[in-house]
């Protein structure tokens, strides 16, 4: 494997890192409430955006194997998060808000499948 993967994924990874930080931090300021909706949007936003990337791969619209390591392993594996997600779900658990859980994490399942397939089934409309 040649250094213009690692630098590729590492700086997708640093931009994704930053994107997440930014955009999570400024949903939890605006609208705080016990559901964790900053890592909510995020993770759903990354899903939507995978789709659409792996898309255009299998279409071989991005046909760079750089920039599509770029985008979904580097940007989009440090963009979402499955460890917050899980931290956020387990401490609502110990804070007694068991539905609340339930929700974030079945919610994000149901809602990432979903927004994977918009993602894909938005983009194969869109360049045909």
């Amino acid at each position: 494997m040649s250094y213009s993967v690692y630098l590729v994924i590492g700086l997708g990874g640093a931009l994704g890192a930053i994107a997440r930080y930014v955009l999570s931090t400024w949903i939890y300021q605006k609208y705080f409430y016990t559901f964790p909706w900053g890592t909510f949007v995020v993770n759903m936003l990354g899903c939507f955006v995978l789709g659409i990337v792996y898309v255009l791969g299998v279409e071989n619209l991005v046909t760079s194997p750089n920039t599509r390591l770029f985008i979904s392993v580097g940007f989009l594996g440090a963009f979402t998060t499955f460890s917050t997600l899980s931290l956020e779900t387990l401490n609502l658990i110990k804070s007694g808000e068991i539905i609340v859980a339930v929700l974030n994490g079945l919610g994000s399942m149901l809602v990432g499948l979903i927004a994977v397939w918009l993602g894909m089934s938005l983009t194969q409309l869109l360049i045909k």
